[in-house]
């Protein structure tokens, strides 16, 4: 009998792991395809350019592991990690991003995201993370978590902050910031007065500076 057809054989078959890359820019998909292809315990079942279509493929496709680019059009990655993993809680979602501001990486990980890869670090890194996250384990590069504890504890900005911020970003007087909020130009004072205190800024200017660090506020705001 041939040994392989042995049905007392104890060797095993192992399922390779299941990957979904999502990122809007083809040369990032392309340089973790040719990464992946030459592997055999992973397999990459799907490629999406933005976080709408990175939800429909994985309802189509269920992979194991998603590479989840955080910034992408249509649907943000973060909120497309949010709605897959509601859907399949058990799914591991690994963050894929070129900005390494603190604040992206806080909302990566509060959307349920369990590793996180800084896109320099993608050829060197992705395999590792995939195993890594896949077992069960979290990831999170020495990088990226001495960036978090610059700024921890730090307080964070409400989400009003966060939006008076954006406006301060645009150049606009506090009156013409409540005009748009429809509020008094007093709390539009407050808040601004709460977010120089938060960010540690010495004025308007040096706030917004601060959030762009940060990733509090992004340049496409």
């Amino acid at each position: 009998m041939n040994p392989t057809m042995n049905p007392t054989s104890t060797a095993t078959v192992t399922t390779p792991i299941r990957v979904l890359c999502a990122d809007d820019h083809p040369l990032v998909r392309k340089g973790i395809a040719s990464i992946l292809a030459n592997e055999t315990d992973v397999v990459l079942v799907g490629e999406a350019g933005s976080g709408q279509e990175a939800v429909e493929l994985f309802r189509k496709l269920r992979p194991d592991v998603v590479l989840m680019d955080l910034r992408m059009p249509e649907m943000s990655g973060i909120e497309a990690t949010r709605i897959i993993r509601a859907e399949a809680p058990e799914t591991k979602i690994i963050a894929l991003t070129s900005y390494d501001g603190d604040q992206d990486i806080y909302r990566a990980i509060e959307a349920g995201v369990r590793g996180y890869i800084l896109k320099e670090m993608v050829h060197t890194e992705v395999l590792r993370a995939i195993r890594t996250v896949h077992a069960g384990k979290r990831l999170m590069p020495a990088e990226v978590a001495e960036r978090l504890s610059e700024y921890f504890p730090q307080m964070a900005l409400t989400p009003r902050e966060v939006e008076v911020l954006r406006f301060v970003a645009k150049g606009m007087a506090n009156k013409e910031i409540a005009h748009q909020l429809g509020t008094a130009s007093g709390t539009i004072k407050m808040h601004i007065q709460n977010i120089l205190a938060k960010l540690d800024a010495s004025d308007r200017t040096h706030a917004v500076t601060i959030a762009l660090e940060r990733g509090i506020l992004h340049l496409d705001f």
